[in-house]
């Protein structure tokens, strides 16, 4: 399996949040003056509750999915699939390759900065890129069989279903900055996470039926 290690400048942590969808829950992540670490669904009231991520999103986004095939809409909204990429990163590049050429409708989420990087520690508890999520499941690294039996697993059509001119959504930070109202009123940047996160799940014993031992 083919990796590419980042440096992280945060130290390891356990890993955030539980399953959740497209349309999930806003759940805030507050990072208070002292260093202690909260949780809330509620926004802070002022920049002296500290810096902000977000752990899932909270309102519905343009939806670019609408014009794929029913097949495919639906496979895509029971298992989205959200590719983790940095530059300068040969199996990220082959990776986006790999989902692009089989048709594959995904999120790109980039790690860039420290911010990001901090944030994927937190996720992942690992420092390798690419990094993929199909519904609740994770995958570390680049592998054509691993990544096909997964999609495969998931109901993904082996070849491409879609349309002319289709168009995937641009890259995003992992980390976007956010204006927070501060105790001033005026607003002041804050990190918030750009995308929600599936909770990790063990793979089940392999069967005959199903030698990879994947299930969703």
């Amino acid at each position: 399996m083919k990796h590419h290690t980042i440096a992280i400048l945060l130290g390891s942590a356990a890993l955030l949040g539980s399953a959740m969808g497209v349309q999930a829950q806003t759940i805030y992540r507050i990072v208070g003056a002292d260093g202690k670490v909260t949780f809330s669904d509620k926004p802070p009231v002022n920049a002296e509750q500290g810096k902000v991520a977000t752990t899932g999103v909270g309102a519905a986004a343009a939806n670019p999915n609408t014009g794929l095939p029913f097949e495919l809409r639906q496979v895509v909204a029971k298992y989205p699939v959200v590719l983790y990429t940095s530059t300068q990163c040969a199996p990220c590049d082959s990776g986006r390759a790999f989902l692009s050429g089989r048709g594959i409708p995904f999120t790109e989420r980039t790690v860039t900065t420290a911010e990001d990087r901090g944030y994927l520690q937190r996720l992942t508890g690992d420092t390798s890129l690419p990094y993929l999520t199909i519904g609740t499941q994770r995958i570390k690294g680049m592998s054509d069989l691993e990544w096909t039996q997964y999609l495969d697993a998931a109901g993904y059509p082996k070849t491409s279903m879609l349309p002319p001119g289709y168009k995937r959504p641009e890259p995003t930070p992992l980390v976007v900055v956010q204006a927070v109202p501060a105790a001033n009123g005026k607003a002041e940047a804050k990190p918030q996470a750009a995308a929600s996160e599936p909770a990790y799940q063990p793979p089940p014993p392999a069967s005959p039926s199903n030698p990879a031992g994947i299930s969703f």
